[in-house]
Formats: structure tokens, C-alpha cells, sequence
């Protein structure tokens, strides 16, 4: 069969990139130009600044991604893009790129859920092996979800509220932490122990999930003991909010494997580059003599290559969108299944 070559754009957020992927599986060529250094100086992501980037960085991008590449435009086969969820003016800079370049090299155009993309990274280094269980953690989704083909999935459970990255910035933002808050609350939690009392997260045999208020808890704690001029020891209380925050998420796992039989598991999304959490889920897996996959550090975070892995199922499928079709800032992925499944 002749070598599926796909262009993939990713500007959902403050990343502008662009992959060549052949087959699904094997990165031909990669870009990420991050704007994380800009960003920081104001504490977390300013939606106009973002997009003004993206607008300003993507031809750049696409000639790089080309230059690195071994095929042309001309050899690529279909264009795809992240059209849902993510900062609004972000997604539509990279939508009408994949539209420019789909009408005029005459590609089809394959529109792709951000979420999709992060779960379909761990197609770049092993193949997912089907039923199973999918645990998405990122800035904006908690989701676990069950995994029965390329197009059957099943959203066992969700986030309530906040999304576990979303809680880690926040909390870092309240303890003086500089942006991006998460992998820095991952380094102090290393240095401390976890000797604050922490509030009990939902206690329940749902597989949703609810982090609000350990994040308010938080931020009322260190607000009195602020008040109080008591000293605040950063490291043990990053590690007490990371502690609890990964025994949800793994307790949410343990009652998922219980209920499901599957034999593999793959954790997905920004989050996921998080050690400690590897470490604790790679615990659940193995009581249950389940196989973990974990994506390598330069797919877990947004990327063009997982939208590129995402959107070769479509291509295969013939699954195309049109030039009608338009940037949406929020669709969870059961919203997307539920859409497709129509």
C-alpha cells in the first residue's frame, strides 16, 4: 500500500507546530515553537498575545517542517488540523493555514479534537492495542476513557470542574510559582513530604472527578496562614496537593480496571509527562497485570505529530471536512464521539 504522508498543524494554545507523519506512526518531521518565555511574564497564557504569535510564527514553521522533511507538498497526502477545544483566535490561525494549503495543493482536509490527538500519541511509539483504557490528563480535561476500536470509545468519566493541569497552575500561581506552574509544583513536591492535611476528593464509585476544592482549600490555607504570618512550607505542601491530587486520579484507575477488561492502559495529555503520576499509575497497572503506555516527553505536550497519528484513521476512513468548518473553544471529547457517532 502506498505511504500515507500527513501534514499536521497544532495551535490550540501557545504552541505553534507542524509535523509530517507517514502512516500514523513514524514522525517524519516535527516543529514546535513555544511561546512559553513570553507567556511567563504575565503569569499564564494571554488568549490576543497567543494568537498574534501563531499568526506571526506559522509560515515560519511550515518551512522549517518542510525543510526537515523528505517529501514535498506535493507528495503530501492529506492536510490536517486542530480545529476543538482551545483558545479560540489560537485555532483559527492554524485552520486557515490547513485551509490555504488544502485548496491550493489540492489535499483533503481532515479536522481533528485536540483530545483525540493527545490519546492517538501513543500510536508514535506503540500501537494501541484495542480494548483500552485511556486516562487524559491535561490544562483543560480529566477524562477516562474506555477505548473499544479507532472509532469506538466510551467517556467512563470526567472532570466536574477543573482540569488536574489547570489545578496545578493554579495552586503554583498561589504559592509564588513562576509559569508554567505544573512542572514546578513537580519539582518541589520531590523535596518535600506530605505533611499537610488535605481534604478528601470525591469519595464515590463514579469515575468522575472533581478538584475545585482542593484547589480552594489551598488557596484559603495559605491565605489565613499568610494572615497569621505563619510560615508556609512550600515543598511539603506541593507535595500533600500532589499526593492527593494522583491518589484521585489513580483510585479513579483502580475502580476503572476493576469494572473493564483490558489489558493495556495509555495516560495521555500534558499532565502526563508528570513522573510522579507515572509512577503511581504504573503501580495501578501492574496490581492489575495491565500493560502501561506512556507517550515520550515531546508528544505528551501539545505537538503537531499526535494530530498527525489522530487524523490517519480519518484518512483511512475517507472521514474529510470542508471549508465551512470553524474553530470551537470547547468540545470534550464526548461531545466529539457523540458527533461522530451520528
Amino acid at each position: 500500500m502506498e505511504d500515507v504522508y500527513i501534514l499536521a498543524i497544532e495551535t490550540s494554545c501557545d504552541e505553534t507546530s507542524m509535523a509530517i507523519v507517514k502512516n500514523g506512526k513514524f514522525v517524519d518531521s516535527l516543529t514546535i515553537l513555544t511561546q512559553m518565555d513570553t507567556h511567563a511574564n504575565f503569569g499564564g497564557v494571554v488568549p490576543e498575545i497567543a494568537s498574534r504569535m501563531h499568526a506571526e510564527n506559522i509560515t515560519m514553521v511550515l518551512e522549517e517542517t518542510l525543510n526537515k522533511s523528505h517529501v514535498t507538498m506535493e507528495e503530501i497526502s492529506a492536510i490536517a488540523v486542530t480545529y476543538a477545544p482551545g483558545l479560540l483566535g489560537s485555532l483559527l490561525v492554524g485552520l486557515e493555514c490547513a485551509k490555504v494549503l488544502s485548496y491550493v495543493y489540492n489535499k483533503p482536509l481532515i479536522k481533528v479534537n485536540h483530545t483525540l490527538g493527545h490519546i492517538f500519541a501513543n500510536n508514535l511509539e506503540n500501537d494501541i492495542v484495542y480494548p483500552s483504557l485511556a486516562l487524559v490528563v491535561s490544562g483543560g480535561h480529566t477524562d477516562l476513557v474506555l477505548l473499544n476500536s479507532e472509532f469506538d470509545m466510551e467517556v467512563l468519566g470526567s472532570s466536574l470542574d477543573d482540569a488536574i493541569g489547570e489545578v496545578y497552575d493554579k495552586v503554583a500561581r498561589v504559592l509564588k510559582m513562576p509559569y508554567p506552574g505544573g512542572p514546578n509544583i513537580e519539582k518541589k513536591a520531590l523535596l518535600g513530604s506530605p505533611t499537610y492535611d488535605m481534604p478528601i476528593l470525591m469519595n464515590d464509585d463514579s469515575y468522575n472527578f472533581s478538584f475545585s476544592g482542593l484547589k480552594s482549600y489551598i488557596i484559603n490555607l495559605v491565605h489565613n496562614e499568610t494572615q497569621r504570618n505563619n510560615e508556609i512550607r512550600i515543598n511539603d505542601l506541593a507535595c500533600s496537593f500532589q499526593k492527593t491530587a494522583v491518589d484521585e486520579l489513580c483510585r479513579k484507575v483502580d475502580l476503572a480496571l476493576t469494572k473493564n477488561q483490558v489489558k493495556n492502559m495509555i495516560l495521555a495529555g500534558g499532565v502526563s509527562a508528570n513522573q510522579y503520576l507515572r509512577k503511581e499509575i504504573a503501580k495501578v497497572c501492574k496490581k492489575y497485570n495491565v500493560l502501561l503506555h506512556v507517550p515520550d516527553i515531546i508528544y505528551c505536550t501539545d505537538n503537531g505529530a499526535m494530530i498527525g497519528a489522530a487524523a490517519y484513521p480519518l484518512y483511512k476512513a475517507h472521514i474529510f471536512a470542508d471549508y465551512k468548518i470553524n474553530a470551537k473553544s470547547s468540545e470534550t471529547i464526548k461531545k466529539y464521539i457523540e458527533q461522530n457517532d451520528k
